[in-house]
């Protein structure tokens, strides 16, 4: 009998080999079929050879079936337990498995990127707004202390000028008047705008939206026309955003993943760039970017548990623990950039002198490149509210 490939089956079946159990389907678990039910080819093991099918049964009680799901997913779930350790504590090791094949007891480069990514920006987001919130809050209770100190401050200028006038000093108004500027001389400045949008300069000169307008050339006129809207309103935006800073840092964590997304094929070229003569592919270079990133955002996830952890434990009266937390957040932003050095000299194999240079200069420019991408798109959050 021949494979659809035309090919002969070989004569012989290879001895089994002592792999691991959890790679495999369970014998319980398999139809026995002498051929693959799909393609037709002789079947030397669970999975056919040469269209990929498992070799499955599917024909069995239900709680058989659904117990084998269950440790399916535990498996699956043991799998990603088993990446986050070469992750967090071998540099370089996940991406040199993975480029040499052994890959599937790891999570996919990408599923594990997404799944870091959506961790850190949800985490980073509620922090920043719970933060923000309690800033509102102590700022509204200094607001009402501030009002209430007016209200008595007038009330005790009322019974100056009552004393005054019972006792017939002359100019008693003029009196109560000088008593009243030392606590009444500040502008009430919370209805007045940010700023003016003539404020913003264009070439030196203040915008305005028919004599000196936003212009790029080589952008188009609907997008300027756009961006000078947009300036004109943004007074209003500014005092929105003074009122409720939520509203730019929702917006801003609304643009940052899909920004940093974008740096992912950017960070693989600058390596691609200062690696020009390690002969890799350009992929090999995206798959390390996937994973630095991912343990960046897995770090700084940590990072910022242990701070609010700190912050916690410290305020119901637990300062060692306190303490000790906040060394464990300070030791993390140490490891992340010696980290990230190992990880070069793990996965392009060169000495320490080079490796130290290219991690400078392929660093620097990366950053640089990240701070005018996050710019953007905190100018863009501005203008989109």
């Amino acid at each position: 009998m021949t494979e659809p490939n035309g090919q002969k089956p070989p004569e012989t079946i290879p001895e089994k080999c002592n792999l691991d159990a959890s790679l495999t389907l369970r014998p319980r678990s398999r139809a026995n079929s002498p051929q693959c039910l799909n393609c037709g080819s002789v079947l030397h093991g669970p999975f056919c050879h040469y269209c990929g099918q498992p070799d499955r049964n599917f024909m069995r009680f239900f709680p058989a079936l659904l117990r084998e799901f269950m440790q399916e997913f535990i498996e699956l779930d043991s799998r990603f337990a088993r990446t986050m350790k070469p992750l967090l504590f071998k540099p370089g090791r996940l991406t040199r498995d993975y480029l040499l094949g052994r890959r599937y007891k790891y999570t996919p480069p990408l599923r594990l990127y997404l799944f870091s990514s959506i961790i850190f920006f949800v985490l980073a987001a509620n922090i920043s707004s719970e933060k923000i919130k309690v800033q509102l809050q102590q700022d509204a209770e200094k607001t009402a202390e501030s009002a209430s100190s007016e209200a008595s401050e007038r009330t005790r200028s009322d019974e100056l000028f009552g004393i005054l006038s019972a006792a017939q000093v002359p100019d008693a108004e003029r009196i109560v008047d000088v008593y009243e500027t030392h606590w009444d001389t500040a502008p009430d400045e919370a209805s007045k705008p940010a700023f003016e949008a003539g404020q913003i300069n264009l070439n030196g000169e203040p915008w305005d939206p028919v004599t000196n307008p936003f212009e790029m050339a080589w952008l188009p006129d609907s997008f300027n026309h756009w961006v000078n809207k947009e300036i004109a309103t943004s007074p209003d935006t500014a005092r929105r955003i003074a009122e409720n800073p939520n509203v730019i840092v929702e917006k801003i964590f609304e643009l940052l993943p899909g920004t940093m997304f974008v740096m992912l094929p950017i960070a693989a070229l600058v390596l691609k760039i200062w690696y020009l003569f390690a002969r890799r592919f350009y992929i090999e270079h995206l798959i390390f970017s996937l994973h630095l990133h991912s343990f960046v955002y897995v770090s700084l996830a940590m990072m910022l548990l242990f701070e609010l952890s700190a912050q916690l434990v410290t305020e119901g009266g637990q300062n060692a623990f306190g303490t000790g937390l906040q060394w464990a957040a300070e030791l993390i932003t140490l490891w992340i950039p010696l980290y990230l050095l190992l990880a070069l000299r793990c996965v392009y194999q060169q000495g320490w002198g080079m490796t130290v240079v290219k991690f400078v200069m392929a660093g620097g420019s990366y950053f640089a490149i990240l701070i005018a991408t996050t710019s953007i798109a905190a100018i863009l959050g501005f203008l989109l509210l």
